[in-house]
Formats: C-alpha cells, structure tokens, sequence
C-alpha cells in the first residue's frame, strides 16, 4: 500500500504544480488585460472568458488530491480534541470514506457534463470571436478522481494500521 501512496505522489504533484502555473498566468493575463486597456485603451480580447474557463478551474480543483494528502483541509477540531486517539483515527478514515462517497457522486456527474458539452463543442463568445471551453470541463473529473483514487489508498492503509494497533 504504501508503495502505491509512494507512486501517486507524482501524478499529485504534477497536478498541483499546473494549477500554480494555471494562477500565476491568469496574474499576468489579466494584468496585461488592464494594462493594455489602460495604457494603449485596447483590453485583450477573451481576458475575462480564459480566466473564468480555464485559469480559475484549474486554480481551485487541480490542488485538491494535494490538499488530501497533505491534510492541508480545513479541520474543526473542537469536539475531537477531548477524544481519544483512537476515536479520532477511525473518525477521521470514516470522514474519508465520506470524500470519497461525495467526489464519486461528483465525478459520475462532471464526467457526464464534460462528455456532454465535448460533444456539443461548448464555447463561449469573447469579444468577436468563440473560445473552446469544452476541454476545460475534463478538469474536474480528472481532479476529482486523482482525490479519490488517493483517499482510497489513504483508507486502506490508515484501516491496516488502526487495525494493527
């Protein structure tokens, strides 16, 4: 198992890695953007559409199987925090056995919206002309999946060891 937590890191990483690429080019798009409409009174056309579409979606879903495994998720810790260690460990595979429950609900229905609008070839108007917005709806079953593929591995290990305990 843990060889198999070892071997995700990389996809993990990659993922995570692209969506700080994906944030800081939509820092330089957009400031480009008001610069060119400020200064020359020429925006650059399909700004806004790039930075909704594509920049933004990768910033907030590419990072998520990062944010599992490094228990960087928000935690409320105030009832927890008078419970046993062993409470709170099978709590704790519980919540993740609930991830998973939720991102497999999440991914069934993104998978389905991205074949849909790869199909229909989903684009939106920006400015005078369409920008293809179809691929950016891969993003999320994909992240989504990586999450839980993770949280997966994550329970089966944290099962082996509580039970060992």
């Amino acid at each position: 198992m843990q060889r198999l937590l070892k071997l995700i890191n990389y996809p993990i990483d990659l993922t995570f890695w692209i969506g700080m690429v994906a944030g800081v080019l939509m820092m330089l798009h957009v400031s480009a953007d008001v610069a060119a409409r400020t200064f020359l009174n020429s925006p650059i056309e399909g700004t806004t559409e790039t930075a909704a579409a594509y920049y933004m979606v990768a910033v907030a879903y590419l990072p998520w199987a990062w944010l599992a495994r490094n228990d960087a998720h928000i935690r409320v810790e105030m009832f927890t925090s008078y419970a046993s260690p062993r409470f709170v460990e099978w709590l704790d595979i519980l919540v993740k056995v609930a991830a998973v429950a939720y991102l497999s609900a999440f991914i069934w229905r993104s998978t389905i919206r991205a074949i849909d609008q790869t199909r229909a070839g989903e684009v939106w108007q920006a400015g005078t002309s369409y920008i293809s917005i179809w691929p950016s709806r891969w993003v999320l079953p994909v992240a989504g999946g990586l999450m839980a593929l993770y949280l997966v591995l994550r329970i089966a290990a944290d099962v082996a060891a509580a039970v060992r305990r």
